[in-house]
């Protein structure tokens, strides 16, 4: 049974209650809120942003919203190598394929998703619980940073807005891609052809690429 954790009070909380978790391991962690340990894999992904998520006191849960509501910060972990670079794409959100036509990055979720975010790197190889936490960084994205990605975001929606859902691939968008975003092949979901029709098919997701994050994990400022 897990051990339930008070939701952090101040953003000065949240931070020091992540730096406090700086250099414990996975199973360190599972030990604290009574949890097992992810062990890798692709399946257990989300395993490990649960597991920080309850040490840390998240309260966002699977609902449509942040995971600290109250202050309004997601927390997004990320898998470095031993020089502290990504190693692969970060989800945001899945990508609203039947609302592109209308979509704006003002209002759009992909937007508030980033707004701030909590990033915990985790070092270490995938598959052993002896995974290791690193020092937590607090970000929301300066001017330039959101205005590449809202280049991005509207590069991708402006296809999908008028039918061409099956042009966008993930070389589109030069720091924020598209990607599917499914448990298997079979996932379908619902978007709109080039004369309106509409069209079944796969779900995909917003992703943040490595070379992105990888810079801002060293510079909260930099713009690769």
């Amino acid at each position: 049974m897990t051990e339930a954790v008070s939701p952090p009070v101040s953003l000065a909380d949240l931070l020091a209650r992540a730096r406090d978790l700086e250099g414990r391991s996975l199973a360190d962690l599972a030990a604290i809120v009574g949890a097992h340990t992810p062990r890798g894999g692709l399946h257990q992904k989300g395993k490990i942003g649960e597991l920080v998520e309850l040490a840390l006191g998240a309260t966002g849960g699977s609902f449509a919203r942040v995971d600290f509501p109250s202050l309004g910060v997601e927390l997004k972990t990320i898998p470095v190598d031993d020089a502290g670079r990504p190693r692969e794409s970060t989800f945001v959100c899945v990508v609203r394929l039947d609302e592109a036509e209308t979509a704006e990055w003002e209002t759009s979720w992909v937007r508030r998703k980033l707004a701030r975010v909590l990033w915990v790197p985790i070092s270490g190889r995938t598959e052993s619980e002896t995974r290791v936490l690193g020092r937590a960084l607090l970000w929301s994205p300066t001017a330039e940073q959101e205005a590449l990605l809202r280049d991005d975001f509207e590069e991708v929606m402006g296809l999908v807005g008028i039918g061409r859902i099956e042009d966008v691939t993930a070389h589109i968008g030069r720091y924020l891609q598209v990607r599917p975003k499914a448990r298997d092949g079979s996932a379908r979901t619902l978007a709109f052809g080039r004369e309106g029709e509409r069209l079944a098919t796969v779900p995909r997701g917003f992703y943040l690429r490595p070379t992105f994050t990888g810079a801002l994990l060293r510079d909260p400022t930099a713009t690769p």
